[in-house]
């Protein structure tokens, strides 16, 4: 059974910085596209960013040039840094993994596994 696990959530003021981390059991990080996904109460779930098997990156458009995807598959995790962070970006983050290594997906259906999530909360 492979699993993820999210950490490194928490309170942060607007304009602040988090390093979210994803541990992957198993061999799910290695050979697996890795994103990261979020939801804030009351909407749906929706994508923020993913990494494929080449380090390929992807992210959404309200986050670009806030936020960085990377992976390190010597550890099986995959981390979020998220800076300049700001109200709208409050949520629980989840972490996804792909069986198919060099897809780009952006929706939810794509992915194999999920982690619980980590809430992230942004005060203004």
């Amino acid at each position: 059974q492979e699993q993820l696990v999210e950490s490194g959530g928490g309170v942060v003021q607007a304009g602040g910085s988090l390093r979210l981390s994803c541990a992957a059991s198993g061999r799910t990080s290695i050979g697996y596209a890795m994103a990261w996904f979020r939801q804030a109460p009351g909407m749906e779930r929706e994508f923020v960013a993913v990494i494929n098997i080449h380090d390929k990156t992807q992210y959404r458009d309200s986050v670009k040039g806030r936020f960085t995807i990377s992976r390190d598959n010597a550890v099986n995790t995959v981390w979020l840094q998220m800076n300049s962070l700001l109200p709208e970006d409050t949520a629980i983050y989840h972490c996804a993994a792909s069986k198919f290594g060099l897809r780009m997906a952006v929706g939810t259906d794509a992915y194999d596994y999920w982690g619980h999530g980590t809430q992230v909360t942004v005060s203004s």
